[in-house]
């Protein structure tokens, strides 16, 4: 488990959008681990370096909010996610927003966890 610091922003609901954030971090080699599109248009991005990313998307007149959130590697199998909303629950955190992602060659899977302290989380659940 990793505290990580997740990027939030809002895109407008246009052709190409998506695109063009994706675009302007690998011109600057700026890498996704996670990422999660609302149908509203909000994008949560982690990114490896999320200091020089939310620079980059300022730079491009974007509105970027920061947030710690939780980072967790899980089995990627059946009840992998399961035992991480469990020890999470049992610590009386609660999960406001997650997502999870893996090829399914993968033994492990990423799980974003999006909750008011990531701090406190992670050290109520002892992860």
């Amino acid at each position: 488990m990793a505290i990580r610091t997740a990027l939030t922003l809002r895109l407008e609901n246009t052709l190409g959008a998506l695109d063009r954030v994706c675009q302007a971090l690998a011109r600057e080699n700026a890498n996704i681990i996670g990422m999660s599109l609302e149908g509203t248009g909000v994008l949560l991005l982690v990114a490896d370096n999320p200091v020089h990313v939310a620079g980059l998307l300022r730079n491009r007149d974007y509105i970027v909010e920061e947030r710690e959130v939780l980072y967790v590697t899980v089995s990627n199998g059946p009840g992998g996610v399961s035992a991480a909303a469990r020890l999470l629950s049992q610590a009386g955190v609660n999960i406001e927003y997650a997502f999870a992602t893996a090829g399914s060659e993968q033994e492990m899977a990423a799980l974003v966890v999006v909750v008011e302290d990531a701090q406190r989380a992670a050290a109520a659940a002892g992860m």
